[in-house]
């Protein structure tokens, strides 16, 4: 019992009592109408559920049993006078949208689904007092409200990136935990990359036995310019059963992971374990300097097409995520340029150019997981754009078209290019560095900055506002150590972009979101994160406003 009431209350908000009048919900609300008629907590109110909500019954009664001492009766039926929590079956809603309705008699919990039952839930726990081991439980009330909910965008995502600094099991479950109770339902898993290959390939074992490993890492005050190593050795990888229970976990808590496998760039770990992947095939070592690495994949090379094939088929069979992220991003093209087999492959398939070369490759990939049932993602480079200063113009002229199916995640450039890739059909996650990296510092986005994001820019034409599916923050790890580290960089501003990517832009007010967040903040504080103060993250103290 002691376990499972740790599982449920990791999506306890630590909350304190608040008034009919005074509700606050992170992310806040579609439509909601408040009321004085409060539901007054009773040890003989049960829950009612018919067979398609009683997963999710099941989580709120061990909730109340965990955070109250209320064990209440599960019912299938109950009459319109008997004091209840019922789950209602409506149809008619919104994939995860939900009702919330409360009264003096009974708590209504309506959805279409599972998970809009859940988020319901999520937000019934905002109104709801902790148990403060004094007040009585017929004292404890939950606020009369009426609630109509759904999200803004159907794709709300956090990104962890392990490649850098391995956080393990532990960490990524917390994540979920939070994201879960933000109404965040994509964990983008970014486990392999230059400095790092972590997750297991049972036909490939070198590129954990390997690439999971490097002698020591780049640190300093300087950043990318440092010269300062730490002499220490990282490593670390997840076995593919330990991915699989972590699968699980996300699934419980309604959050799909989509994996990202770093081609055709970024594979300085995959290479320093087999060399032959390389153009240059010769042997290095995993990078101990952050930054883009020392050679690509050899894409003329038909070995190398196999076991970029292969790791999918074992990355596919363990993820049930219908979308699978490559990467793409920051192909240095002078290592194609420079090997002949690549130029003479260039020739024999007509590409002009190694921006060519990539869409052409990417392309295959594409037809490949289409041919699994799965669906490709890439950072936006993967449509041919030039994006860095040291590419050369020439080489990202491109007239390869990308397959239309390929959703495009935009990190870097202006509008024009998010507005080329939705006039042309492309579905696009936008998260743009300059307001969703959670690596940049408070100074460059701080909190106010974060919350104010829309992921639809103003200047795209509305006829493609359709096109923008959702967005995404992104945890970069070069430059984050530790945990705490880590902690102070997401929080508080995963709550900024849940609420961007659930709340419908007219009700957003950033101004009640502070309020909300010192609920939040409590929560933080009893689970042990380490958010960054109100000082730092660019909110004024009620003394200052005073």
């Amino acid at each position: 019992m002691k376990v499972l009431c740790l599982f449920l209350l990791s999506f306890t908000l630590g909350f304190f009592a608040v008034s009919a009048e005074n509700i606050r919900i992170i992310p806040q609300p579609k439509e909601m109408v408040e009321t004085n008629d409060n539901f007054l907590l009773d040890s003989r109110l049960f829950i009612v559920s018919g067979v398609e909500s009683q997963s999710t019954a099941l989580i709120l009664r061990e909730y109340f049993a965990c955070e109250y001492g209320l064990k209440l009766e599960l019912k299938s039926l109950a009459t319109e006078k008997e004091k209840c929590i019922r789950f209602t079956l409506k149809r008619n809603l919104p994939s995860e949208g939900y009702e919330l309705n409360v009264n003096a008699n009974c708590v209504e919990i309506s959805a279409s689904d599972n998970t809009g039952w859940f988020y319901a839930i999520q937000s019934l726990k905002q109104l709801l007092p902790p148990n403060d081991g004094v007040s009585a439980v017929n004292d404890i009330s939950i606020p009369g409200v009426s609630i109509k909910d759904s999200p803004r965008f159907p794709w709300r995502a956090f990104m962890l990136d392990e490649s850098r600094y391995f956080k393990g099991a532990d960490q990524v479950k917390m994540l979920l935990d939070e994201m879960a109770s933000l109404k965040m339902n994509i964990f983008h898993w970014h486990l392999v990359d230059d400095q790092g290959w972590r997750i297991e390939i049972k036909k490939y074992p070198l590129l954990t036995e390997i690439g999971s490993k490097r002698e020591s890492t780049q640190v300093g005050p300087l950043k990318w310019e440092s010269p300062i190593q730490s002499g220490e050795t990282h490593e670390g990888y997840y076995t593919q059963d330990e991915i699989k229970e972590i699968i699980n976990y996300a699934a419980q808590r309604h959050i799909t992971i989509v994996p990202e496998i770093e081609m055709p760039g970024h594979s300085s770990a995959a290479i320093a374990s087999y060399p032959w992947l390389g153009t240059a095939k010769d042997e290095i070592e995993v990078p101990i300097r952050f930054g883009v690495g020392t050679d690509v994949y050899d894409l003329s090379d038909p070995k190398v097409y196999q076991f970029l094939t292969d790791v999918l088929d074992e990355v596919i069979e363990l993820f049930p995520s219908m979308v699978i992220h490559i990467g793409g991003d920051e192909v240095k093209y002078d290592h194609w340029k420079q090997s002949l087999s690549v130029q003479a492959y260039m020739n024999e398939n007509n590409l002009e150019t190694p921006a060519d070369l990539q869409v052409y490759f990417t392309n295959s990939i594409s037809r490949y997981l289409q041919g699994k049932g799965r669906r490709m993602m890439g950072w936006n480079e993967i449509l041919g754009h030039n994006l860095h200063e040291y590419q050369d113009e020439a080489d990202t002229q491109v007239k390869q078209k990308l397959a239309r199916q390929t959703v495009i995640h935009f990190w870097k450039g202006d509008v024009e290019l998010i507005s080329q890739a939705a006039s042309e059909g492309y579905e696009i996650v936008n998260s743009l560095h300059s307001y969703t990296y959670l690596d940049y510092d408070y100074v460059d986005i701080p909190l106010q900055k974060a919350y104010s994001f829309n992921p639809i820019p103003e200047e795209l034409d509305s006829r493609y506002h359709d096109k923008v599916i959702g967005m995404g923050c992104q945890m970069w790890g070069e430059w984050i150590p530790t945990n705490g580290y880590m902690h102070f960089m997401v929080f508080p501003r995963i709550a900024a972009y849940a609420e961007v990517g659930w709340t419908q832009i007219e009700n957003k007010n950033f101004g009640e979101f502070e309020r909300a967040l010192k609920k939040m903040k409590m929560h933080w504080d009893k689970i042990g994160v380490y958010y960054a103060p109100d000082s730092v993250v660019g909110i004024e103290s009620e003394d200052n406003e005073k």
